[in-house]
């Protein structure tokens, strides 16, 4: 899909990834637009930190400290210079009079937008969060809290001074806060604490289900849908949580509110933000896709070898149903925005503005506004069940009525009938489903099966979960594969959890067998994995290098082995020079950069392809050897060498130039000497040494340097085809005149007249041009004095509600029968007459002292006035 930076506004869409596997050809749920204006600007040079949305205006955050009043289109109304660093988040009452501001300095600021009068203070602490009273406006609701290390709550006493109370500290930093009527939710490390502030009492702690990721990294994302409705999304995970009253005799010393989980359930990538659509719910993902991944996506044309980020996606938009036990996937939108494998899923933020379904995604160089297009509330997934024959069928939909038969039993005896058959595939199937958790008919199936010779067929359907049989049924279907078929065998052994058998059993029957066969790839691979269980992972890591496995990689980032391979680099990217390399750099902490290098110093084909990855994801990192490099892509890698010039800045430019003309690359000479500023001899080697007119005009157009012009003129005059070539290009960078009045009278040109006639086709495409421009210049004027005519044609209503602008009274008396006079011009300002100043030496001349004075610019009396 075509990138949309460059344009403001784009339809739908261009925001929304075009799916190659998408079967549905219903009508997306959302239509997408960029929000431009005066945020196009504050984007080109900050970046958004937070955004929050009122139904009458938009406030914006940056990473540089200010503060950004915007109406629903995007132009700046206000603009305030809070800190110099990052601003965290801003908050607004319902009545959006007041604002509070709190920035990675511990600078936090509540005020009102018309009054700048409140609360200013500095913490010693980031402050990562603040919310406002949803009625701060109003003088008995001059509360606040703040989040750091703590949750501190703020509230005005009679005496007009600010009291604090500590609502909760000890569990980390506070990541979000979000007070709605009376609640105030926020989440901290461990979890999301509600706090009801009519009672004063904490009501409940919505524990973090994956705990390992960071909250830095992963933040919270909190909603509330209603005044008792809570949406929490961390992580992959969504619950929704509903505040209850309690029932009074159960309350004792509880809390007179109880909260109720309604739903959760996991979702496939990292949330970045949650909103309410009616009963759904629109979540922002941030996605991440592997290596294979996206270049399943792309055709081998699209991918880009140097791409810096390539495992960043486009984030994306979904509607989701909840339900009590999972959720439903309405639609889902992948959004291009601006930088985004730039960006982490913190960077991202999700905003909605209830009054409307409007729903606005902030990024850090990019804020996309999402409206709801239609209702699509018929939308449902349909679960896929599993068809069995008709009797056990109609006996599992009815099993609450029927009397005289059990399921099970049915089923049994079509687990006999199958197996009478010889169907023994078909009969292990079954079991899974009919058996269940009993685990006596489990075992004497197994021993059924050991009787016909059928073991294999049922060992794939053996609970492994929760229900475990015996150990000595597994270890006896193991050494059954063992004897016949050690495919099978290593396919129970990566299938089957570590737990179910006896590991140094089959460790030791797999190691007899490599006695008889000590080359066989399966079982030495099968003892790798058997030694991993038994968590001896240097003798698995000794197999894998051995045998060139695969999953040598995969065992080196599970367990943590970089120490061990710190002198087996070489060995590990004669295996697969992609991988290892992705895995050094990925690991740097643990295997640095110039130990690496080091390792590979004897193997300099190995150390360009590691360096060249390096290059490709931090231009900066591997600096101290790019003069090095250089070397190295002009022997391995020639193609790439002219790139890395260009995007390299600290490889030595006399080295580089040193290089290239020792080994005669031409096009990387010629870069390298327009960059150091002899761009008449880079000139000199595209015409002399490769020949190349049109290269050369195109090397001229990027200097746009007209002694360079001269120059390509000078050496193509007496090169009849080199003047064809400046003839066909030049004409909108050099007169053509210029070029024809020096060539020699009787020189023979080829395809002259063509070169002639096309200069004369561009001149007069020219001129036809700028008669268009002309013509629409025209209409246009004519329009807008029409429209001008009309408007100021109109009449102007006068009543008492209106003033005079110069004594501000009402423009009619109040006795309509006295005389009056009153002056309207057209600009709709009114004037008593005799508050006008004398027309002057203008015989019947008089003007709007407003908008004369509007016309002198800043620092006229009115304008002052009106500040």
């Amino acid at each position: 899909m075509a990138e949309v930076e460059d344009q403001e506004r784009k339809p739908s869409e261009e925001f929304t990834d075009e799916s190659e596997e998408e079967d549905s050809e219903e009508e997306p749920k959302l239509k997408y637009e960029r929000l431009s204006n005066g945020v196009t600007e504050i984007l080109q040079n900050d970046a958004a930190s937070c955004m929050t949305v009122h139904d009458k205006f938009l406030a914006l955050g940056t990473h540089f400290g200010k503060v950004f009043l915007l109406d629903i289109q995007g132009n700046v109304t206000q603009k305030f210079e809070i800190s110099s660093v990052k601003i965290n988040q801003i908050s607004l009452d319902e009545s959006g009079e007041h604002v509070g501001i709190c920035s990675e300095d511990g600078k936090v600021q509540v005020f009102g937008l018309y009054t700048r009068e409140g609360f200013h203070d500095n913490f010693d602490c980031p402050i990562k969060v603040v919310a406002l009273h949803p009625q701060f406006s109003r003088s008995n609701y001059k509360q606040f809290v703040t989040g750091g290390n703590k949750l501190l709550l703020y509230e005005r006493n009679w005496l007009n001074r600010w009291k604090t109370l500590v609502l909760h500290e000890g569990e980390g930093t506070i990541t979000n806060v979000q007070w709605r009527a009376n609640l105030i939710a926020w989440a901290n490390n461990l979890g999301v604490k509600i706090y009801d502030i009519s009672t004063k009492q904490r009501i409940t702690n919505v524990l973090k289900d994956n705990i390992s990721l960071r909250p830095d990294m992963y933040p919270c994302s909190l909603c509330w849908k209603d005044d008792t409705t809570l949406i929490v999304g961390w992580g992959t995970s969504i619950k929704i949580c509903v505040v209850k009253e309690r029932n009074p005799t159960e309350m004792r010393d509880l809390p007179s509110r109880y909260v109720e989980i309604v739903s959760a359930f996991e979702t496939e990538f990292f949330i970045c933000g949650l909103a309410p659509l009616a009963d759904q719910l629109v979540s922002l993902f941030f996605v991440r896709e592997n290596a294979d991944q996206m270049v399943t996506r792309r055709t081998p044309s699209r991918v880009n070898p140097e791409q810096d980020e390539e495992f960043r996606a486009r984030p994306r938009l979904d509607i989701i149903q909840p339900l009590p036990e999972g959720c439903e996937e309405i639609s889902s939108d992948a959004l291009t925005v601006r930088n985004y494998r730039d960006n982490e899923c913190r960077d991202y933020r999700l905003e909605h503005s209830e009054g409307e379904s409007l729903f606005y995604i902030i990024s850090p160089k990019d804020i996309v506004v999402a409206k709801e297009r239609d209702q699509d509330d018929h939308i449902d997934w349909l679960l896929e069940k599993k068809k069995y024959e008709e009797a056990l069928m109609a006996a599992e939909i009815s099993f609450k009525n029927i009397k005289r038969h059990d399921v099970q039993k049915i089923g049994m005896a079509y687990i006999n009938h199958l197996v009478e058959r010889g169907d023994y595939e078909s009969a292990a199937r079954k079991c899974q489903k009919v058996l269940g958790k009993n685990m006596e008919l489990w075992e004497n199936e197994v021993y059924r099966f050991k009787t016909i010779g059928q073991l294999k067929a049922i060992s794939q359907y053996l609970p492994r979960g929760d229900l475990r049989l015996r150990p000595a049924i597994y270890e006896m279907i193991l050494h059954e594969f063992l004897k016949t078929d050690y495919e099978g065998f290593a396919t129970l052994i990566r299938e089957w959890p570590g737990e179910l058998y006896n590991n140094m059993a089959i460790v030791q029957a797999v190691s007899d067998h490599l006695k008889k066969d000590p080359t066989n790839s399966t079982l030495l691979t099968t003892l790798a994995e058997l030694y991993t269980y038994d968590q001896r992972y240097d003798r698995a890591l000794e197999i894998y290098l051995r045998l060139r496995h695969k999953d040598v990689y995969q065992l080196i980032h599970k367990h943590n082995l970089f120490s061990s391979i710190e002198d087996k680099i070489v060995l590990l990217m004669d295996f697969d020079k992609e991988k290892a390399v992705d895995m050094l750099l990925d690991n740097e902490d643990k295997i640095s950069i110039d130990r690496v290098v080091e390792e590979l110093a004897d193997r300099p084909e190995l150390l360009h392809v590691y360096l060249h990855k390096l290059f490709k994801r931090d231009h900066h990192k591997g600096q101290k050897y790019h003069e090095k490099q250089i070397g190295l892509y002009a022997e391995y890698d020639r193609p790439n060498l002219l790139p890395f010039l260009r995007d390299s800045t600290h490889c030595p430019l006399e080295k580089a130039l040193e290089i290239c003309q020792q080994r005669n690359f031409v096009e990387e000479t010629v870069f390298l000497l327009s960059r150091m500023g002899n761009c008449r001899r880079a000139l000199q080697m595209i015409m002399e040494e490769l020949e190349d007119v049109d290269k050369a005009i195109e090397f001229a157009k990027e200097q746009d340097d007209a002694e360079l012009w001269e120059d390509l003129i000078s050496y193509s005059i007496d090169k009849p085809p080199f003047i064809t070539g400046l003839l066909n290009n030049i004409g909108t960078h050099v007169d053509p005149i210029l070029l024809i009045h020096r060539i020699k009278e009787g020189m023979e040109i080829p395809n002259l007249r063509d070169s002639l006639v096309k200069i004369l086709h561009d001149y007069n495409l020219q001129i036809l041009l700028r008669e268009g421009c002309k013509k629409i210049l025209v209409a246009d004027s004519l329009s807008l004095l029409q429209k001008m005519h009309r408007t100021q044609m109109r009449g102007v209503r006068v009543d008492e509600g209106n003033i005079c602008e110069s004594c501000h009274a009402t423009i009619l008396p109040s006795d309509m029968a006295k005389a009056f006079n009153v002056v309207v011009f057209h600009c709709r300002h009114m004037f008593h007459k005799e508050c006008l100043p004398s027309s002057g030496t203008i015989p019947g001349g008089q003007f709007c002292n407003i908008c004369s004075a509007k016309k002198r610019g800043p620092g006229s009396g009115i304008l002052e006035m009106k500040k």
